[in-house]
Formats: structure tokens, sequence, C-alpha cells
């Protein structure tokens, strides 16, 4: 009984992607951008995890996936420091901590009604003017946003 409880609960990945310190509150907005319900994969969530850095974390392990840099830059808008790990047999391969982009074209819908972007069928364009604080600008209209006007584009 005492060796059952030892072993793992999640079985390690030969193959696959750990996104570790994710912020607990937006977990959900990660799995719901990166539509990991449409996924036929093995994944493991856990949330309100002890973390020295957040307090409580997020972390998603998933079989077999690896993400492009547009899906990446996508989450790296409502979870900016996430850490993504790569996992090749067994082995992590690659650490890398995800920053948000310079610049996002077609993430973010603009929040200005008379923007072109909003009226043109065209892709979005915003340039990050403060990474921290979530900050962008449209190219187009010149808006200035922060993470509470914008809308992602799913």
């Amino acid at each position: 009984m005492k060796e059952n409880k030892q072993r793992l609960l999640v079985a390690a990945l030969e193959n696959g992607t750990v996104i570790d310190h994710i912020p607990s509150d937006q977990l959900f907005t990660v799995v719901h951008l990166l539509k990991l319900d449409k996924l036929e994969t093995k994944i493991t969530i856990g949330n309100n995890l002890v973390s020295s850095k957040l307090g409580k974390k997020g972390i998603i392990k998933l079989a077999n996936k690896f993400f492009d840099s547009d899906e990446i830059n996508k989450i790296s808008i409502v979870a900016p420091h996430i850490r993504l790990n790569i996992i090749r047999n067994y082995e992590v391969v690659e650490k890398r901590e995800v920053d948000m982009p310079n610049q996002l074209l077609g993430i973010v819908k603009c929040a200005n009604p008379k923007c072109i972007t909003n009226n043109e069928p065209m892709t979005t364009n915003f340039h990050v003017i403060d990474k921290e604080k979530c900050t962008i600008k449209c190219h187009y209209c010149e808006k200035e946003q922060t993470k509470e006007d914008f809308t992602i584009i799913e």
C-alpha cells in the first residue's frame, strides 16, 4: 500500500509540452485559447499548485503536442511569463520563458469601433508599448489599449 502511494499519480511524458507558471486565474483562459478541448491527446491540468514565484500556479502537460509561435503569442497576452518545457524521450530538451512579442498580428481585436479593422476585412496589427502592463497601440487608428480594453480573436 505504501509503495502505491509513492507512485506518481501522473505519468511522465515521453514526448510533448509542459506549460508551467500559468497564473491560476488565467489557467482556463489558456486552455480555451489553445483549444485544448478539441485535442485527441492526453492532457493533464493542475491548478492552484504551490509556487514560490506566483503564490499559486497552474500547469498543463500535453502528450505529443508542440505549439507554434502564433499559439504561444496568443497566450502570452494573458499569461506573459509562462515557461515551456519541451520533452523528447522523457528528457527536457528545451526550456524557455515566453515573452510577449513586440507586435501582435491578428491576435487582438481593436477596442475602437471606428477602427478600419472593425469595418473592413483585414488583419489587426498592434505594437506592444509596455509588456509588463500589457499596453498595446493599434497600428491603424493609434488607439492605446490595456488588457482590460481588448478582446482576443479566437
